[in-house]
């Protein structure tokens, strides 16, 4: 039997130097060397060895939905929610509710909000 583990995520975006901003601003993620070629796609290191790729695509049409979305799991929900009011990034619970989380049926406490691009983040406290 094979085992897999978690590399990376890639998303395609429009203005590539504004979605490594807002991914900075927010998650502190650290940009790292695009190793795989000499493209314009810039890399951030997520943690634990994950990244994240971000792909310039100016002129693609980019679809959304809250169903389609990534998580990332913290230990301290109410420090980051704090920051999203410091830098003004609006989230919601699952149901779009402005400005409230949510705790899960299993207890676990989760926002979402999106990126310059509409995708979808959900930030929990699954740890």
């Amino acid at each position: 039997m094979h085992t897999f583990t978690f590399n990376h995520i890639a998303l395609s975006v429009k203005d590539v130097d504004k979605s490594i901003a807002f991914y900075q601003q927010v998650f502190q993620f650290k940009e790292i060397k695009n190793t795989a070629s000499d493209s314009k796609t810039r890399w951030l290191a997520i943690g634990e060895g994950k990244q994240l790729h971000l792909i310039p695509r100016p002129n693609a049409e980019i679809k959304i939905n809250k169903a389609v979305h990534f998580a990332l799991t913290t230990a301290n929900m109410a420090s980051f929610v704090k920051h999203l009011n410091t830098i003004n990034i609006d989230y919601s619970d699952w149901k779009n509710t402005p400005n409230k989380d949510y705790i899960r049926n299993d207890g676990i406490l989760q926002v979402y909000f999106q990126d310059p691009n509409g995708y979808w983040i959900e930030v929990n406290n699954d740890v």
